[in-house]
């Protein structure tokens, strides 16, 4: 029995988590130019913003986004946002999630996902994607839960406003929130991405790995000694993980949709071209 006044047992070592980024890190495209068919389909945007999905799809594969196409996206999302029902995008997302996605999982992350659940760690998404398709993303993996941007709603309806940026800065500020709220040891847990927009989340954590990088990401993680990671075979997760029920896939807000980022991207990468 502890004596008043003497020394407490030393606290528990905190739980580790595994931080993913999404795109080309999870799946081997950008989960938000992905769904400009379904919105197309389902009268949100028009012919031409499916051409312009493709092309953005076109160039990002090549290259990735960098940090001022982001930010055009950002900007260009308020516009091309308001006013979409929020309950016509819950159901087109949930209604085409599965084609969608399920054959760009890349089977070594969904192997990495599974290791480190094997070994008691609780796996988080985190991602500058929106929240309605993140969130399901995450649940077909079997991650323990997700961090996306976030959009206003209000009667039903977008707003264009943005309740919350998961990007840069933010990714690793929403990090160190989920480390208080649960307890992570951010030291002793794991973080991986494609880009180098994501030097603050690899930053915040003791074992960071870069998946399939971007130039200025090799560059630091040669300079850092951090491990490369090449993820190159896609597959589907059918017939390995149960699909979530309509209620699982619905989420509450839109976050950076994949038209606006389609329509974004390009617009930006035409301008430059036109210069």
């Amino acid at each position: 029995m502890t004596e008043p006044g003497s020394p407490a047992d030393p606290p528990a070592p905190g739980r580790v988590a595994a931080f993913f980024d999404l795109d080309k890190t999870v799946i081997a495209k950008s989960s938000t130019l992905a769904f400009s068919r379904p919105f197309f389909e389902g009268g949100l945007i028009n012919r031409r913003g499916v051409l312009k999905s493709a092309y953005a799809q076109f160039v990002f594969a090549a290259s990735g986004a960098d940090a001022d196409q982001v930010e055009r996206m950002r900007a260009h999302l308020t516009a091309l946002c308001t006013g979409w029902d929020v309950e016509q995008v819950r159901s087109i997302v949930e209604e085409t999630l599965h084609d969608i996605v399920d054959p760009l999982i890349y089977a070594e992350a969904a192997e990495l996902v599974a290791e480190h659940k094997a070994n008691g760690h609780d796996v988080v998404v985190v991602s500058a994607s929106g929240a309605e398709i993140v969130a399901p993303i995450a649940a077909m993996i079997g991650a323990t839960r997700s961090v996306a941007t976030r959009m206003v709603a209000a009667a039903g309806r977008y707003t264009g406003e943005i309740d919350f940026y998961c990007y840069g800065d933010n990714k690793a500020a929403a990090m160190r929130d989920l480390a208080a709220e649960h307890g992570y040891d951010l030291a002793a847990s794991h973080a991986y991405s494609d880009s180098s927009t994501d030097l603050p989340m690899l930053e915040a954590v003791g074992h960071p790995s870069v998946v399939n990088p971007d130039r200025g990401l090799r560059k630091v993680a040669a300079e850092r000694g951090w491990p490369v990671l090449t993820f190159s075979k896609p597959v589907s997760l059918r017939s390995r993980f149960h699909a979530p029920s309509g209620t699982a896939v619905a989420v509450t807000a839109i976050g950076l949709g994949a038209v606006a980022t389609a329509g974004a991207a390009w617009y930006g990468l035409h301008r430059r071209r036109r210069r």
